[in-house]
């Protein structure tokens, strides 16, 4: 075999699998597992004005420079709605990405730290509990934690999640 030539042992036989990126079933997420997503998120100056802009949010502690520097941070502040919004955006592709039925509610968010521009978001997820839906056949109530960190390891925020998850499908037919 010359090093051109295709191996054809190790060639399929048939056409190649296709395998569909989604989360987690209700049936996969365990409580007390936390879930690291990776890579982290760079806050950038355009994200925080874009965002509150496109929120209506004319905070000057966002966008007024000359400003936030006469405050107590002395710098402008991402928009916590950005960061909220952000860490759980980060879950998505490892947890209720097709998996999701709906978002029911967020409580207890905080954040206990302030996230500025050219900090990086870090997300964490923790299952703190689920159980099956009493009205909703086939689907599964789960309490998620997300925290945000920044690159130094502070909590910049922190929100309870409460998710309806569809259950694992039981055939193949079933498949989202």
């Amino acid at each position: 075999m010359t090093p051109d030539a295709p191996d054809d042992a190790a060639a399929p036989a048939g056409p190649a699998r296709e395998i569909v990126q989604r989360g987690l079933y209700y049936d996969e997420l365990e409580v007390g597992a936390r879930y690291l997503h990776r890579p982290g998120r760079t806050a950038t100056e355009a994200d925080n004005v874009l965002f509150s802009s496109v929120t209506m949010n004319t905070q000057a502690l966002h966008l007024d420079a000359a400003f936030s520097e006469t405050q107590p941070f002395g710098q402008r502040l991402m928009n916590s709605m950005w960061t909220l919004a952000t860490m759980v955006g980060a879950s998505v592709s490892q947890i209720t990405q097709g998996t999701l039925v709906a978002q029911l509610g967020l409580t207890d968010v905080s954040f206990p730290a302030p996230l500025f521009h050219g900090d990086t978001l870090y997300t964490e997820t923790e299952v703190l509990d689920k159980r099956l839906s009493a009205s909703r056949p086939r689907q599964g109530i789960v309490t998620l934690r997300h925290t945000g960190r920044n690159q130094r390891g502070d909590v910049v925020a922190v929100a309870t999640r409460t998710a309806l998850m569809w259950c694992a499908p039981e055939t193949p037919e079933e498949t989202r």
